[in-house]
């Protein structure tokens, strides 16, 4: 342990590793079904797993938050909510995500008191505020340029998500770095947040030959378990 006090520590702990997305819009254009994608991720050790479905129904949403729910559970992996507290609260989710345009952080908590929550960030400023409310972990990006928002914040940059790191670490709040990451971006921030969350890099690029629906699936749980042992070495079963 270093500095942190035991509570604070606790919580640092609480969102470590890879917090995997599951994008309802960048699935539906390679054709794979959300639901399957989730259980070829939660194979591997995850702080977190989120349905983003921005493009979705409330009714469609509610469903799909439903069936990840206990699949979550089994795996002992919390489950978030994109934006909708009442829809968290309805599935049973651990976590809401809200962002800068969302629901505000006290709003959220007068609805839904029980419930956990997550806030996205892209300037230091935003951050400093956000940490102020106290969720139980803070976003910080885009670190690099993504192509999976249709109206991106700018890039931050590694060297600010450090100072936004040091910032969050200081106050006791798990950081979780956002935006345009491939496994090669993942090794780079290592240290510099306590979790990286991750859509694109677990979805397998269109291939040059057809592909088996299990070929898919196989390439998403590989994906999603080097991107673990990349950025939370400390997940991995130690030799007794």
């Amino acid at each position: 342990m270093t500095g942190e006090t035991p509570l604070e520590y606790l919580a640092m702990q609480t969102m470590r590793g890879l917090y995997a997305i599951v994008d309802v819009g960048a699935l539906q254009t390679r054709g794979i079904d959300p639901i399957a994608f989730a259980t070829a991720v939660l194979s591997a050790p995850l702080a977190a797993l989120q349905l983003r479905a921005k493009d979705v129904g409330p009714r469609e949403t509610l469903a799909l938050l439903r069936e990840l729910a206990p699949m979550c559970r089994r795996a002992g992996v919390p489950l978030v909510a994109n934006d909708r507290p009442d829809l968290a609260v309805l599935a049973g989710c651990d976590l809401v995500h809200v962002g800068q345009d969302d629901m505000p952080v006290e709003r959220v908590r007068r609805i839904a008191p029980g419930l956990r929550l997550g806030v996205s960030t892209h300037t230091l400023e935003q951050l400093d505020a956000a940490l102020a409310v106290r969720p139980d972990y803070v976003a910080f990006g885009p670190v690099f340029a993504t192509s999976t928002k249709k109206d991106p914040s700018p890039v931050v940059g590694v060297d600010a998500l450090r100072a936004a790191h040091s910032r969050a670490r200081g106050a006791g709040v798990p950081l979780v770095a956002i935006g345009g990451f491939t496994l090669e971006r993942v090794a780079a921030v290592v240290g510099a947040a306590e979790a990286v969350a991750v859509i694109a890099a677990l979805i397998p690029p269109e291939a040059d030959r057809p592909r088996t629906r299990a070929e898919v699936l196989r390439d998403v749980a590989a994906r999603a378990h080097r991107l673990a042992d990349v950025f939370a070495p400390a997940l991995r079963p130690t030799a007794s």
